[in-house]
């Protein structure tokens, strides 16, 4: 069973920032390249918590299908879920996985 403290640090060897969300206190959040996804830990070692989405200031942006584009929705604030960012997001939870089931 992997153990939080060690997933943490292999996420921030790989790469990941690590930082607290005041609005999600029972959470951590992983950051890079511009993505987010909030993380708890569970008895059998830390989960994400929904999807992982678009880093909007202070707050994640989830990915919504608004007048037929998607696009990233944080409020009303709205950013283009370009190609780019979603190659960007998809390696994101694709490296997030691997290294949240990685056993040491």
């Amino acid at each position: 069973m992997p153990e939080p403290a060690e997933q943490l640090q292999r996420l921030y060897l790989a790469g990941f920032e690590l930082q607290t969300f005041e609005r999600y206190a029972n959470s951590v959040g992983v950051i890079r390249d511009g993505c987010v996804a909030l993380l708890r830990a569970t008895p059998t070692g830390l989960e994400m918590i929904g999807a992982p989405g678009w880093r909007m200031g202070d707050v994640l942006g989830v990915l919504v299908e608004k007048e037929g584009r998607q696009v990233f929705q944080a409020k009303s604030e709205l950013v283009e879920a370009t190609p780019e960012r979603m190659e960007t997001l998809r390696k994101f939870r694709e490296d997030l996985e691997r290294l949240l089931t990685a056993t040491a």
